[in-house]
Parts: C-alpha cells; structure tokens; sequence
C-alpha cells in the first residue's frame, strides 16, 4: 500500500459588512411602484396641525430579512423615526400624534406564543 497525501489550498472571499437601518418588517408599505415607509416629522406650521407631527412617505430600497426585522439599504437615515404597524392606512402628509402603548415587540428570533 503507497500513502497519497496531497496538499489542498482553500480561499474563502466573505462578504464585506455594509452598514444598514433595521427597521421592522411590518412598517414597509410593499407596493407594486416601491416599497416606502412613514417617516414621522414635525411640521412646519404646528399650528394648522394636532401635536405639529405629519408624515412623510419615503420610498426605500430593501435588503436582508432576519426575524421580524427588514434592511433599508437606502432611502432611510438613522435616528429617523418610522410608523411600525398600519402603514396601509397612512397617507402622506397627514397629521399624527405618537403613542406606543399598544407598540408591539420586535425580535431577531421570533417564537409563537403557543410553541
């Protein structure tokens, strides 16, 4: 019996990191034209408008998805504030006052109640 020992060099090329908003999946408005958020801003006049909030639509362009979590590869900045839940109901430039009594929980792994 003759030993065969061959040597194997491997390169792995892993991708760069890009830097990326994660935002909840719930919060996009998936449309056939794009895909948008509400951004959350104060508005010029606060008189003419309950709280001086109104929103925004902003086209985004997506990445990745992990868990209840989505990347906008563009279109968003961070420390922007985004509606998370009933963007179907939203139109751009309506007035709206923030409360996160009801918010829900988002998470990177998410189980059901019932597992």
């Amino acid at each position: 019996m003759v030993a065969c020992r061959r040597m194997l060099r491997v390169a792995v090329g892993l991708p760069g990191r890009n830097e990326v908003v994660a935002l909840p999946a719930t919060a996009v408005l998936y449309a056939p034209y794009g895909d948008s958020v509400f951004i959350v801003e104060e508005h010029k006049d606060k008189k003419s408008v309950q709280g001086g909030m109104v929103l925004r639509q902003q086209f985004v362009r997506l990445g990745e998805k992990r868990g209840d979590f989505i990347a906008a590869v563009s279109g968003l900045k961070a420390g922007e504030i985004v509606v998370s839940t009933g963007v179907f109901k939203l139109r751009n430039g309506q007035g709206v006052v923030v409360d996160n009594k009801l918010a829900p929980t988002f998470s990177l792994e998410p189980k059901p109640a019932n597992n």
